[in-house]
């Protein structure tokens, strides 16, 4: 049989399974058997067509679960009724796999810190600020405004007023008796004060946002040694037009297991295991798992071993290493076909300054041997599903250990909703293109040679978590993912004012780039 041929009976069977109200798959289109035993005609005189009984039902049961564009929930038990009408059984779905295996995901390393460890001193500490500021002083000169950008030595030289465009790093900010901010800044060249009246409501808000340690750009006009601003700008990521893929594929992203712990949810995360495995959940739901090809974690595998004071009073499983084996038997059920990128977070053995170095020989060596499973630094950027016509998803995972401080430091992010507001903080860490961009945000390494804590180019996706609150949104091309946890609530998180909701993951559909919120 010819492929025109061929491609005229698929468009019939598709035609004639919608008016049926019938789910068929790809790959049973795709099985040369249908097109020798298939009968249009007995098809539109009976109520239910069978071409394969383990394969192909009719009359399914209507999806009873709520469904919006941003929620979805998995059947949490699977009654004898619904056993038994099941459209789609997982033992077909096993059978039907055998004659055609799921392709694998293409997960190519963009950035993984790999520094070699040594001795630190003062320089390295100044080399690792200037490299940060050269950065993003070049992204900063690409704003029009800021092409002709003087340094502070020479604003400083300057006798007469006029406007003047300025970059510089924030060493220190302050509000003055008459309401006005105070900002100093500094660049290689020596550093001036900066006033932003309040009488400019929007700029006003600007400046009271900023954080130290950022670099940003100034217009604005010189009187003395001071400049009075007209205008601030961040470094922020571009406009660009929102990537998608020619084929329907799905990424999962989950956070913070935290294996180890009495409080791990093992039950909600084996109804997740059960429904990436086909073996739970609605028919829609199964379609979803069948097409998933990419699964992140972004840190906190395990609950850790000292972490905290008393911490073994909290744990079920008091070693180190074994919560590290039992996490690896957990995620050694997740099919194979089904690339997961891993970093580390602050519970994982792994040191807490960062970038912290991805999963290597030691305490969590176990994981190693897992062969779907690709580990970068955190921070640490991949590349996904590129191919000879498609460039690729650039994904870019940091645990969020930063996000306490900004929580507690900026208020357009704390009295905006804090920690259910993880959204907020990723927004504002892009506009710094800096995932800890004040000194005392998060323990950090400092490399004399560049910032790795730099967002350097914008990514596509960017995922975090360690708030253990699922977070979706959209900023610019960039899809911002927080991730949930699979922790029961601590009285820790209730003392520092997280609301944790676990169970869930936030999946993406790579063709269209909607996003699902799945309950277990």
């Amino acid at each position: 049989m010819d492929d025109k041929k061929k491609s005229s009976i698929k468009r019939k069977i598709i035609e004639l399974c919608m008016e049926k109200d019938i789910l068929i798959t790809q790959e049973l289109l795709d099985n040369s058997e249908l097109f020798e035993n298939f009968n249009f005609q007995d098809l539109q005189k009976k109520e239910e067509a069978v071409l394969n009984k383990e394969i192909f039902q009719t009359n399914y049961p209507k999806n009873t679960h709520k469904e919006t564009e941003t929620e979805n929930s998995l059947l949490r038990e699977q009654t004898k009724t619904e056993e038994k009408t099941e459209p789609f059984p997982t033992k077909n779905i096993q059978t039907l796999s055998q004659n055609k295996q799921p392709e694998k995901g293409t997960v190519k390393i963009v950035f993984s810190y790999n520094g070699k460890p040594k001795k630190r001193d003062v320089s390295d500490f100044v080399g690792y600020f200037n490299s940060r500021y050269k950065t993003l002083e070049k992204i900063l000169r690409n704003r029009q405004d800021l092409r002709s950008v003087t340094s502070i030595s020479r604003v400083l030289q300057k006798r007469e007023r006029e406007n003047v465009a300025m970059i510089g790093m924030i060493k220190d900010k302050q509000q003055t008796k008459g309401g006005n901010i105070n900002i100093v800044m500094e660049d290689q060249t020596g550093e001036i004060t900066v006033i932003v009246k309040k009488s400019k409501p929007q700029l006003y808000e600007l400046a009271n946002n900023t954080t130290f340690d950022e670099v940003i750009g100034i217009v604005g006009g010189n009187s003395g040694k001071i400049v009075f601003a007209n205008n601030i700008y961040f470094p922020d990521i571009p406009h660009k037009e929102l990537k998608k893929c020619d084929d329907e594929v799905y990424a999962l992203f989950l956070s913070d297991l935290h294996v180890g712990s009495k409080k791990f949810l093992r039950d909600k995360f084996e109804r997740f295991l059960k429904w990436i495995n086909l073996e739970a959940g609605s028919e829609a739901q199964k379609e979803i798992a069948s097409k998933t090809k990419y699964l992140f974690i972004a840190g906190d595998l395990v609950d850790g071993v000292g972490i905290y004071p008393v911490q073994e009073a909290d744990l079920e499983i008091i070693d180190a290493y074994e919560q590290y084996k039992e996490c690896t038997r957990l995620l050694d059920r997740i099919p194979k076909h089904i690339q997961i990128i891993i970093i580390a977070g602050n519970h994982d053995s792994i040191r807490l300054a960062e970038p912290q170095p991805s999963f290597s020989r030691g305490v969590g060596e176990s994981l190693l041997a897992l062969e779907n499973v690709t580990f970068v630094s955190n921070p640490g950027v991949v590349n996904i599903h590129s191919s000879n016509n498609f460039s690729g998803f650039d994904v870019l995972l940091y645990h969020g250990y930063s996000f306490d401080y900004y929580v507690a430091n900026i208020n357009k992010i704390r009295f905006s909703g804090g920690y259910d507001r993880a959204d907020l903080i990723m927004k504002y860490l892009l506009q710094k293109r800096h995932v800890a961009p004040t000194h005392t945000s998060a323990p950090y390494l400092p490399d004399a040679e560049y910032d790795p804590l730099t967002i350097s180019t914008a990514p596509d996706f960017f995922i975090t978590g360690h708030i253990h609150k699922t977070a979706v949104a959209q900023y610019k091309a960039t899809t911002l993912i927080c991730g949930s946890c699979w922790q029961d609530t601590t009285s820790f998180q209730i003392k520092v004012g997280h609301h944790p909701e676990p169970g869930r993951v936030p999946v993406a559909n790579l063709k269209t780039r909607e996003m699902k919120i799945m309950r277990f």
